[in-house]
């Protein structure tokens, strides 16, 4: 149904839907909700929570409150409900915001998440659809951690990556958000990276925007030891999904051994915020982003062409 105050709904795959108030508000709204990927309760309560904020920062906006979201078997202790409840709420109240209320149902497996309502400027709404020719890709955070976590569950991770996967997936990204939202330097279009991997939201970002990437892959940052992991053949069935979604709009060195190519499609739980900034304040960009404590790197640029993603 056709409203002229949606300003953001189905039609690039964005983020979060953006509805305009007045002439200075419009409310975001998202929701994200998903099974454990880690055994700790509370860390996967602090992880699923990262995870749902991080659309409202991708869209420009700061989050202002959220609602829990549960699925909890009858045949697990409420302790563990509630270490769970308590991650999610450690990780709101570290973005600022409360948690309100929530909604709960029995189910065979736990799944817990948050549905945030956020505000934004309506003509300061960032989209993953704006990106230009000339502009520069930064990335705010390593990909890998779906091989990671699919090797925690195998028993094939040290204490080492097990430790390096959690603290990338549950940091907020907030300071980035806000690096970002802050006018500082312009943003042609923002998106976090998420279940379809770096590679399957730059191709939706692509194709929202019309424009080509250009993806350095020695420029990409990894998790530490996914590559072997990956060679080894440690990798979900969801990243196997999402190279077979992106190839035939993604163009690959014909000697790219295919587990480099499922590392650059592996499927991410609060991966980082990937920006496509003009070229002139790519450096402004990467300045700010480091003062923040944001170890950005630039990864890709921009170009015209058909609608996709070159990997160099």
């Amino acid at each position: 149904m056709p409203d002229p105050a949606a300003l953001v709904g189905f039609a690039t795959g964005d983020d979060a839907a953006v509805y305009r108030l007045n002439a200075r508000e419009a409310v975001v709204q998202t929701v994200d909700f998903f099974p454990p990927v880690v055994d700790d309760p509370y860390q996967y309560g602090a992880i699923a929570a990262a995870n749902a904020l991080s659309d409202i920062y991708a869209m420009g906006a700061r989050p202002l409150f959220a609602l829990n979201l549960v699925g909890f078997p009858r045949e697990l202790p409420l302790k563990t409900l509630q270490a769970i409840l308590a991650g999610g709420h450690d990780k709101a109240a570290e973005a600022g915001i409360p948690i309100l209320g929530g909604h709960s149902v029995t189910d065979p497996e736990p799944k817990y998440g948050l549905a945030v309502t956020g505000l934004v400027h309506p003509k300061k709404v960032l989209t993953n659809a704006g990106a230009r020719p000339g502009d520069v890709l930064l990335l705010t955070k390593p990909i890998g951690s779906g091989i990671a976590t699919t090797a925690i569950k195998r028993g094939l991770a040290d204490r080492r990556l097990t430790r390096r996967v959690v603290e990338v997936m549950s940091a907020l990204n907030r300071r980035a958000g806000e690096v970002f939202a802050s006018g500082a330097f312009r943003v042609h279009a923002l998106t976090d990276i998420t279940g379809y991997g770096l590679l399957g939201h730059l191709l939706e970002m692509m194709v929202g925007s019309g424009t080509r990437a250009h993806l350095f892959l020695e420029r990409v940052p990894l998790i530490e030891g996914v590559p072997a992991l990956a060679a080894k053949g440690v990798v979900p069935g969801g990243t196997r999904s999402n190279l077979e979604h992106v190839a035939k709009r993604v163009r690959f060195p014909a000697e790219l051994p295919e587990d480099i190519r499922l590392v650059l499609a592996d499927a991410q739980t609060n991966g980082g915020l990937l920006a496509a900034v003009p070229l002139r304040q790519a450096s402004k960009a990467l300045l700010a982003l480091e003062r923040a404590g944001v170890q950005a790197s630039a990864v890709g640029e921009v170009a015209k062409g058909r609608p996709g993603v070159t990997v160099e």
